[in-house]
């Protein structure tokens, strides 16, 4: 591979295992409307029959996945599993590759200051050497949250589903967003990525590989985007006949307490909001709108079971 001498041997000998993934999800689906009909983004090939790790909105809802490798080839390939509580998806070519796989590392190494690399499909000319900015909890509008995510810094442009590598040439994480302000809270803004520590999928990597989903039982999934702002929690937006939406919340309402405990942040939001039961669970939410506070009863939901699974007609 031209130039590929230009960067540590560890970190070389792992750039074939990084690969393109494209999505087509049909136009009906739920995510299409938010996350479009075509997506495309990078995997990370992770054992020697086809079985590639990426980040999961990628491959949420698709219909048929493509898998480009470093040659340029195209691999048909199929949805695995995928975990919406840490974002993680998988998906298997048809075929094996005949690639080298690249192999897990511990992700709990990277600290602050740390070096790495972060790289998509390309080779070389699609690596970037980073520092961590940060190692802390990241609170997802979407109801989402990661302990110790990999805050890095300069940002990398294609970081959907991309591969964090560590200096011995091991995965470490997975590329899932742009953040502006990856140095921190009270810190200047200045642009940066988030990664999935690969950690995170350690514990359920099996159970993901064997069955496609875990067997615990769901968290109660609300279906509303959260916004912090000006020290109130504002919805901004709701799922489409998803639990909130059912219960007649509205875009602009402010949340204020859940099951009667105020709320102070998402973060705080969701913890109560896991820690109230399984999905199905009943809760109730202090809500104000047009200065008027009101309280109203939602049961929530599978997040699972309100998008289209893959494999299903």
């Amino acid at each position: 591979m031209p130039g590929v001498s230009n960067l540590p041997a560890p970190i070389a000998a792992a750039l074939p295992a990084v690969v393109g993934l494209r999505t087509t999800i049909p136009k009906d689906r739920r995510s299409a409307q938010t996350l479009g009909t075509e997506r495309e983004g990078h995997g990370i090939l992770i054992d020697d029959q086809g079985l590639i790790v990426t980040i999961g909105y990628l491959i949420m809802e698709a219909s048929t996945v493509t898998i480009t490798d470093i040659e340029g080839n195209e691999w048909p390939a199929y949805i695995v599993g995928y975990d919406y509580e840490s974002g993680f998806g998988l998906v298997r070519t048809e075929q094996p590759m005949g690639f080298r796989p690249m192999r897990f590392g511990d992700s709990d190494v990277l600290e602050l200051r740390s070096e790495a690399f972060v790289a998509g499909l390309g080779g070389e000319k699609a690596t970037l050497k980073v520092k961590v900015a940060g190692r802390r909890e990241f609170a997802g509008y979407w109801e989402y949250l990661l302990e110790n995510a990999i805050f890095t810094v300069p940002a990398y442009p294609l970081w959907g589903g991309s591969a964090l590598i560590g200096q011995d040439g091991t995965l470490l994480g997975v590329g899932s967003l742009l953040v502006q302000e990856a140095l921190g809270p009270g810190a200047p803004a200045f642009p940066g990525n988030m990664y999935v520590p690969i950690n995170r999928l350690r514990p359920i990597f099996q159970e993901l590989v064997g069955t496609g989903r875990l067997a615990t039982p769901a968290r109660p999934w609300l279906g509303l985007i959260t916004l912090e702002h000006m020290g109130n929690l504002v919805v901004g937006g709701i799922s489409d006949g998803g639990p909130a939406d059912r219960a007649g919340l509205q875009r602009g309402d402010i949340l204020q307490a859940l099951n009667g405990e105020v709320l102070d942040d998402v973060a705080d939001f969701y913890r109560k909001l896991w820690a109230s039961g399984p999905a199905g669970t009943t809760v109730t939410l202090r809500m104000e709108r047009d200065s008027d506070s009101f309280d109203v009863t939602v049961r929530t939901g599978d997040r699972a079971r309100y998008y289209h699974r893959f494999g299903s007609d």
